[in-house]
């Protein structure tokens, strides 16, 4: 089993930055592919980043350049800076896991088990 717990979300201005903390405990953290997906009111949920236990990331082509996701495995925390915020961003983020990742679709929902709450990240103009 793996609790993912996540904090950070936030109102911003556009151009601003954020950066969202995804806690995770469980024994499988350290075997765990980690991601971050989105979901904006009316549209599916998306994938925005993920990271593997090597430490190699995937970016949405929407985000890449501007965010950043990392881990701190002595912490068993996940990180998504996001930097440049742009009022389409705006959305639920969720943090995900999974110990089996296929990384030709990480932006899969469907590919990992375990979820977050969600924290919201709005961004206004």
């Amino acid at each position: 089993q793996l609790q993912l717990t996540e904090s950070g979300g936030g109102s911003v201005q556009a151009g601003g930055n954020l950066t969202l903390t995804c806690a995770a405990s469980g024994y499988s953290y350290l075997s765990a592919y980690m991601g971050y997906f989105r979901q904006a009111p009316g549209k599916e949920r998306e994938g925005v980043a993920a990271i593997d236990i090597d430490g190699f990331t995937r970016y949405a082509d929407s985000v890449k350049g501007r965010f950043t996701i990392s881990k701190d495995d002595n912490k068993n925390t996940l990180y998504l800076q996001m930097s440049d915020l742009k009022l389409e961003d705006t959305a639920m983020y969720y943090c995900a896991a999974d110990v089996e990742v296929d990384s030709t679709t990480w932006a899969d929902e469907g590919d990992y088990t375990y979820w977050g709450q969600g924290t919201q990240v709005t961004v206004s103009s």
